[in-house]
Parts: C-alpha cells; structure tokens; sequence
C-alpha cells in the first residue's frame, strides 16, 4: 500500500505529531500516541470498514513504517486504544488540525454548513436515545453526531459525537465558540436546516451578529394564509444554479415573528423548487436579495454530500459500540481524513472536484517498493496510468523532515 505515503508531505507539513503531543493522547513506549493515531487514520485513508480489519495489514511493512512503527498494530490494540481517549482530547486534535490545515484549504472561511447525522447502533443498547434514521424511515438507537462542513473547499471541519437529548440544541453555539477559539473570530454565515435547532438558539446566533440562513416548518394554517395572497403579491426569479432542474421560482419576501425569537426575522417563501408546498426561508440577514438568499441556502447540499462520502467511503455507519466517546474518536479521524483527500484533489490537477473513493482507486491504491536511506525514504510506485498526474503535481518537493521517521524526508519515483 505505497499509495499511503502520498498523505506524508501534508502530515509533516502539518506537523502531526505535535498536534497529537498538545492533545495530550496516551501512549506507550512501544507504540506512542503518534503511532498509534497515524494506524487507526491510515484505515480510514485505505477504506477499511472496521478496526478489525487492520489484521489485513499485518504484514505490510511499508505501512507501519507510515505510522512509526515496524508493522500496524492488532486489531486488539487498535479496538482498545479509542475507549481510553477523551472528548477534550478530540477537541484539541481537531482545533489544532483545523488551524493548521485552514491555509491550505480555506484561507478566508467565512460560511458554513451544519448538519445532524444519526449513526445507527445494530444491538440491543438500553441507554442509547432514539434518533430518526433516514435510511431505515423512522428512529432507532443511535449516537448523535454532528458535523460543520466549509461551504467554499468542500471540507469537514468539525465533528461532535459527544451529543446527548438534551445538549442537541446548543450545538450551534458549541461550533461558533470552536471556530471563534480556533481563528479569533466568528463565522461570518451558517447554512442549517429546521431540525438543527429550536427558535431561542437562534436569537442567540443572531445575537452574536453572525448571519444565519434555515428553513421553518410549514404549518396548516401558515400555508392557508399563503394560498389566500393574491398572485400580485408573488414575485418571479430565475435561480443561475449550473444543472439545477427548478430554476424559475416564485417567492414572498416579508417579516414575521417566530415564539422564542425577539423582534422580527426574515421570510422568504418560494414555490417552483420542485416540491407541491412552497419552502419558507428564515434569516436574519435583510441586506442581500432574495434571490441571493435561496441561491445560498442551496450550498447547504454541500454538507449532506460531504456525510453521504463519509458513510460510504469513510465507513462513518459501521460501528458497533454504544459509547459515545469510543465513536467520538472515529468521527475526528473522518474529519481528518477527509481533510487529507480534500487536500490530495487540490494539488492533482483536474482532479479538485472529484471524490474521495475515486482518488483512493486511481492513486492511493498503489502498490510500490519503499526504500529506508540515511536521510529520506524513497517510495517507488509501480506502473499505473495515473502515474503522470503524480508527477506533475510533486506532492514530495517540499516534504519536511518527518519526525515520527526518524527526520526523514520522503521522495516519490514513478517509472
């Protein structure tokens, strides 16, 4: 799996280490926090299901030596080691990887998107919450997680397993004060459907000056009242979405009040976008158009395909544990490894837009010899036909020295 060291310049450059060393993981003398973090993110870079499979490896050299060590470790190890992790051990991780991989990725972050994603648990649990599961239709035990995804570079930036019932609805608030800690200010917009959060968090958001787009929950009587405006009322609006089906809308903007929401807040209700009732837009922002405020909102995609790639190439659904902190740590690492892809796509040319699953075939998934010299590690790929796409981007030109390997720098050879 020499495909695997094509992530090493980042993971240097990011100084990885260092970032395990601040969030204080536990170790051993035999395999440290490094090793033993770089082991369970290397299963998520090769698409592997569970941390079972890492006895897949167990005799693959080349990727121990990715994370430190002579071989990976055992799956016994590898299952043990996320029980014995915390919550602000995460928390640091993501902070530091977050602040270290903003100027590569997203330099000028500025709007986010937000979203719930239920992990469903496959036993029998009796303290897990019931959660709506939308491939399933209807709710069942799962772990609540929930994920902030930047609307610009297509990149998970933060993730939370840690939720209960009853801490659901501060999860807005808990992501403004990580993004406020981790660049010293607060996001300028945030995308997020009805179900994020109640009415009161939102006058908090707003309280905070930060501009906020969502959709309200369309009730009987409020679509009664929207059938009896006369049609003058309505305006018309192309939307300029590329490949979007419903471009011609109709929409109502106006002001209402909200329970729990003080003042006014800003409604846009639009019919044409493909379903029988109109939607009905909620922000707080009335200086951009609404025309501009629906073409916003529809970033918000964005998030639902990032976690639809992470349950299907990231394996986000296959867990099997009830512990919300033992899935805390897998989320991180989901994080971070779609950091790591999002990162690989960015530096191949024509290949920024494509997903994960499609890198990992045609790049990661190589085979190849690596070579231990005195200064640098020399990975030699064997013959793919992607293999000039590699060497025009030169991910290892410039690789600093890796300290989990000895101070080593890494050379990539193609034939």
């Amino acid at each position: 799996m020499a495909g695997i060291f094509l992530f090493l310049p980042l993971l240097a450059r990011l100084h990885f280490d260092s970032l395990v060393t601040q969030a204080a993981y536990p170790g051993s003398r035999m395999v440290p926090a490094t090793a033993a973090l770089l082991s369970l993110l290397a299963l998520k870079l090769l698409d592997k299901e569970r941390r079972s499979h890492i006895s897949d490896f167990n005799f693959d050299e080349a990727l121990g030596l990715f994370a430190g060590l002579n071989i990976p470790p055992k799956k016994s190890y590898a299952t043990d080691y996320s029980y014995r992790t915390t919550r602000p051990q995460q928390q640091r991780l993501l902070s530091g990887w977050v602040a270290a991989l903003a100027p590569l990725l997203f330099p000028e972050a500025q709007t986010f998107c937000l979203d719930f994603h239920a992990i469903p648990y496959r036993g029998d649990p009796e303290v897990l919450d019931n959660h709506y599961l939308p491939r399933r239709g209807q709710a069942g035990p799962s772990i609540l997680t929930f994920f902030a995804h930047e609307l610009k570079s297509r990149t998970l930036c933060y993730a939370n397993a840690n939720v209960t019932r009853a801490d659901q609805a501060g999860q807005v608030v808990e992501f403004i004060d990580f993004w406020q800690a981790v660049t010293g200010h607060d996001p300028q917009w945030l995308y997020f459907d009805s179900k994020l959060v109640p009415y009161a968090e939102l006058a908090r958001v707003n309280e905070r000056g930060i501009c906020f787009v969502t959709i309200r929950r369309r009730g009987a009587a409020l679509l009664r009242r929207l059938r009896q405006l006369p049609a003058s009322d309505w305006r018309r609006a192309v939307i300029d979405i590329p490949k979007r089906r419903h471009k011609n809308v109709r929409y109502l903007d106006e002001r209402t009040r909200l329970r729990h929401y003080p003042g006014e807040i800003r409604q846009v209700a639009v019919a044409g976008l493909g379903r029988a009732e109109p939607t009905l837009f909620l922000s707080n922002n009335t200086a951009v158009t609404a025309r501009d405020l629906i073409t916003r909102y529809t970033g918000r995609n964005g998030v639902e395909d990032s976690l639809g790639i992470s349950v299907n190439f990231f394996h986000l659904d296959c867990l099997a544990s009830e512990v919300r902190l033992n899935v805390d740590l897998d989320v991180a690492l989901t994080v971070m490894a779609h950091g790591c892809y999002r990162w690989l796509a960015s530096k191949l040319r024509g290949f920024d837009k494509v997903k994960p699953k499609q890198l990992y075939r045609r790049f990661v998934e190589t085979g190849g010899i690596v070579e231990v010299q005195a200064e640098r590690l020399v990975v030699r790929f064997d013959k793919r036909s992607h293999n000039p796409v590699l060497r025009e981007a030169t991910l290892d030109a410039e690789c600093p020295p890796i300290p989990w390997l000895g101070n080593r720098s890494v050379t990539f050879e193609y034939p």
